[in-house]
C-alpha cells in the first residue's frame, strides 16, 4: 500500500508592513515615520520633500541653525521633523488628532528631539493663540509648513493668519490640489510671491514669500 504524500503546512502570511515615510536628510536621515490611520492625513511623499528641502536649503544658504519652523496640520511630522533633522533651532508641530499626536510624541521622544514641541488642537485656533502671545520678532517663524487636507478651503483662511506669525523674510510652504502659480493670483494670495513651484502627480507644491522681499541666494 503506497503512502500518501504528506501535505506541507501552508506558509504563514507575512504581516503587512506598516505604511510609513522616512526622513530624507540630516542627523536622522532614513528614520522611518509611521503613518497613523486618520481622516485627511496625506503625508508629503519623500520625493516631494527632497525637492522642497533642496529649495529651502539653497534659499537660506544652508543656515538651518537660524531657522524657527511651524508645521501646521503636522500629521506624521515629516516636514517639521525633516527641518529639525537638518538643524532647525525650534520646530513646533500642530495636530488635532489625539492618535496622531501620541505618535508624534513617541517619535519625538525616540529621537530625543528637545527642539521639537507639539501642540494639540485645531490649526486655526492654535495660530490665533500664537498670535496673541507674540511679544516681538523672536516669537515669529522663519518657515511655516501649510499642508492642510485637500478640498476643504483651508488655504484662503489660514494664509492671512499665518502672515502675522512669519518673519518678514520668511517662507511659507503650501501644498494644494491645484496650482496657485499663475498670472491671475486669487485674492487671498495678494501680497505674496510664488518663488518656487512644482507638481508631483495630483499634488501641487509651492514656496511663498512676501512680495518685494529680497530672497537670499547662495
Amino acid at each position: 500500500m503506497s503512502k500518501q504524500p504528506s501535505k506541507k503546512p501552508a506558509p504563514k502570511p507575512r504581516p503587512a508592513l506598516a505604511h510609513q515615510v522616512r526622513i530624507i536628510g540630516g542627523d536622522w536621515k532614513r528614520t522611518p515615520l509611521p503613518v497613523v490611520e486618520s481622516a485627511g492625513l496625506r503625508p508629503t511623499p519623500d520625493r516631494v520633500r527632497e525637492t522642497v528641502f533642496n529649495w529651502i536649503t539653497h534659499l537660506i544658504d544652508g543656515h538651518w541653525s537660524g531657522i524657527s519652523c511651524l508645521d501646521l496640520f503636522a500629521g506624521t511630522g515629516a516636514l517639521g521633523l525633516e527641518a529639525a533633522s537638518r538643524g532647525a533651532a525650534r520646530v513646533t508641530l500642530v495636530e488635532e488628532s489625539p492618535a496622531v499626536v501620541r505618535q508624534l510624541e513617541a517619535t519625538r521622544d525616540k529621537l530625543n528631539a528637545s527642539q521639537v514641541s507639539i501642540l494639540r488642537g485645531d490649526a486655526r485656533a492654535v495660530v490665533q493663540g500664537l498670535q496673541r502671545r507674540l511679544t516681538g520678532p523672536a516669537d515669529r517663524f522663519n518657515l511655516i509648513f501649510l499642508d492642510p487636507p485637500f478640498h476643504a478651503d483651508w488655504l484662503p483662511a489660514m494664509l492671512p493668519l499665518c502672515a502675522a506669525l512669519l518673519d518678514e523674510r520668511g517662507f511659507i510652504y503650501v501644498e494644494s490640489e491645484k496650482s496657485i502659480d499663475g498670472a491671475a493670483l486669487p485674492e487671498w494670495l495678494q501680497g505674496w510671491e510664488v518663488v518656487r513651484a512644482d507638481q508631483a502627480g495630483m499634488v501641487f507644491f509651492h514656496l511663498l514669500q512676501r512680495q518685494n522681499t529680497h530672497v537670499i541666494e547662495a
